[in-house]
């Protein structure tokens, strides 16, 4: 405004001046030209100091204006540092509050499944230990004791007189079948004298996991056709024909055990026939594979006292794996609570790092637009005013 009633001042004494010079007559040209050209010489360049004091002004009350203006945007420009730094700071404060909380909610698992899975563990050993240990010494007895029978019944003992009637013999063989499963397995896993449904009883029932399921076992083997074998002569009629009756009174005993103690929904599939001597178990497999046939087609297993210690221990590593799986599952339901809540905690990582990426693209544009205001004042700074150049403080295009 200043810069424009300057101007239109000094437009206004030059018209005048122009008037005033045509007015004179041409008489008066000649002597007063030199006055003239004098004052107007003296007009410009009062003019001119007064433009260039206005120039001055202007340039001061820009670089006042400009001051001021950077000043308010340093403000401004602080103030919103802060803000974001006090955004960033809650955020961190938060994410290691949620962190600090995850962490310990993790440890605190971590921990409860490590001492279930260590005492779960250490009782399994100790109980395996045990167990081994009994087996080992429960080996050696029954060697001892197979020794003790063998030369019993070979020097001291007749067998005749031990089994002289079914009773007898079936005391016999449930006494050492008690004695081999009482040794091995767990007492919630087998019972003895068990009844089942359809009101046959068997010796000895093993309870294992499925597939396998019941499994009866039989100790009632007829040793007594056996015995008379051996107290025949070789090769006489009366011999050959006990033998005969030795193989049909095992056939029946394979058909009564399969017929009684393999019950559909019940049992399993097969059921066990003990031997209690070691030597008709192998009387039987080196010199009746049609009765060995007959067995395994009845799914009748025939077991001695040795492979019926092999059977249980087998059962035995069978519960254990059982046991082993139920704490594998346990394990599992950890880790999956636990990868639960690490997806949700990835989750508010992610919203947290959109926060950040979101305010640190505020601040560039901030950048940006700070620029091109400073750009803008230079563009003004660099103006110049020249004396035949019209003066303008319009925006010149970028």
């Amino acid at each position: 405004m200043i810069v424009s009633a300057v101007i239109l001042s000094a437009l206004a004494v030059l018209l005048l001046m122009i008037l005033v010079f045509r007015s004179f007559s041409q008489s008066q040209q000649t002597a007063q030209a030199a006055l003239v050209r004098e004052a107007q010489f003296e007009t410009q360049e009062k003019l001119l100091a007064q433009v260039n004091q206005l120039q001055l002004a202007l340039s001061g009350q820009l670089n006042d204006f400009r001051a001021g203006f950077d000043k308010h945007q340093l403000e401004g420009l602080k103030t919103l540092q802060e803000s974001l730094q006090t955004s960033l700071k809650q955020s961190r404060e938060e994410l290691g509050l949620r962190v600090e909380g995850l962490t310990n909610r993790t440890d605190e698992r971590l921990k409860e499944i490590s001492g279930q899975v260590e005492k779960r563990l250490t009782q399994g050993f100790e109980k395996t230990t045990e167990v081994f240990n009994d087996v080992i010494k429960r080996l050696a007895l029954i060697d001892e004791a197979q020794k003790k029978i063998t030369e019993l019944s070979r020097n001291v003992v007749n067998l005749q007189e031990i089994l002289a009637d079914k009773r007898s013999r079936g005391a016999f063989g449930e006494v050492q079948l008690s004695n081999l499963v009482r040794n091995v397995m767990p007492e919630e896993n087998f019972s003895l004298q068990h009844t089942f449904a359809n009101g046959k009883r068997a010796d000895c029932v093993l309870f294992l996991p499925e597939p396998s399921g019941t499994i009866a076992i039989d100790a009632k083997f007829p040793l007594e056709s056996y015995q008379s074998i051996y107290n025949l002569p070789a090769g006489s009629a009366d011999r050959v024909q006990a033998e005969r009756q030795f193989k049909r009174d095992i056939q029946k005993h394979i058909q009564d055990i399969a017929e009684r103690y393999i019950i559909k929904n019940e049992t399993a599939d097969g059921a066990v026939m003990f031997i209690p001597a070691e030597s008709v178990f192998a009387e039987i497999y080196a010199y009746h594979p049609d009765l060995v046939a007959q067995a395994h087609k009845a799914k009748v297993w025939m077991v001695s006292p040795t492979t019926m210690m092999a059977i249980l221990t087998t059962a035995r590593a069978v519960l254990k794996d059982e046991a082993t799986r139920k704490q594998v599952h346990i394990i599992q339901d950890h880790l999956a609570r636990l990868a639960k809540d690490f997806k949700l905690f990835q989750s508010r990582m992610d919203d947290v790092a959109r926060h950040i990426a979101k305010a640190h693209e505020n601040v560039e544009k901030v950048h940006t637009s700070a620029r091109k205001i400073t750009s803008r004042f230079e563009k003004i700074e660099r103006v110049e005013v020249g004396e035949d150049t019209p003066f303008s403080l319009a925006e010149q295009p970028d």
